[in-house]
Order: C-alpha cells, then structure tokens, then sequence
C-alpha cells in the first residue's frame, strides 16, 4: 500500500509542479464550451487542496492525527492559496497516508478504525483511488491549458 501512495503523490505532485501558477485558478467553465456544463467544478488549485483535505480526512483516524477544523468542507483552509503552500499541504497529507500505510498488519487490517464501519485496509487503498480519480481530472485541466501533462511526456524531455 505505501508503494501505491508513494504513485499516486509522484502523479499528483508531478503534475501540481507542471501546472504554472498563473493557471492555478484555471477552471473548464471559464472555457465556456458550447453544451458543456462545467459550472461550479473546482479550479486546478481546488482540485489539489481537494485530494490533499481528503487524504487528511481519510487517513487521520488510522494515524490518529487530528482533522483541522478548517479542512472541513472538502478543499482544505482559505490560507493556503500560493502554488508553493498547495505543493506543501499536499506534501504533508501523503506524508500522512505513508504513516497509515505503516499502521496496517496483517492483524488489522481488516479490521475498523475505532471511528468508522470501513475496513483499515479500505481506507488506505480508498484514498488512492479517490487521488487518482482526482488526477485525471487535472491532466485534462493541463491539457486544456496546451500543457503535454509529465507522464505523457518522452522520456527524453
């Protein structure tokens, strides 16, 4: 499972970094493609602030961090706005998910947290997956912004 993490935080991160600041508030509805209905979908900086606050959310009851009350609502704190804080918040939370890989046994893992009816393991291997669900979303994003997203890229380049 940590292997797992440790592909989806080089995906998000590789990407987080492809991405120019000046784009991070970058969103399909400012498009305004014909018959699309991107209204309201989260920007680029969302999207990363969005896996980052989940990663918290579904980790922490593994590692027994605390959930900040300011990453309730899904997109993390107001505060961290600047390409460098988004990269960072995003940082700590795979940090966090690599410490609740380590907590998993082959005792415990199929067993519940003390606050919630989903399996240890589920929990580790859901976050991956809702990060990765995430991570197609933003290569589109670069790719809407003329931006060939790093793991499509040569291996030349």
């Amino acid at each position: 499972m940590d292997r797992e993490i440790s592909s989806i935080e080089k995906q998000i991160l590789d990407v987080a970094e492809a991405m120019p600041e000046n784009k991070y508030n970058f969103s399909p509805e400012s498009l305004n493609i014909s018959g699309a209905d991107y209204k309201g979908v989260r920007s680029f900086a969302l999207q990363l602030k969005h896996v980052a606050a989940s990663n918290y959310a579904i980790w922490s009851p593994l590692t027994g961090d605390k959930f900040p009350a300011d990453f309730i609502g899904g997109n993390g704190p107001d505060n961290v706005k600047s390409k460098a804080d988004i990269i960072n918040f995003l940082k700590d939370s795979f940090a966090i998910g690599h410490r609740a890989a380590a907590t998993l046994t082959a005792e415990n893992m199929l067993r519940s947290p003390q606050a919630g009816k989903s399996t240890r393991l589920y929990l580790v291997e859901f976050a991956v997956a809702h990060a990765f669900d995430h991570y197609g979303q933003m290569v589109e994003y670069l790719r809407m912004n003329g931006i060939v997203p790093p793991a499509s890229r040569a291996k030349s380049e």
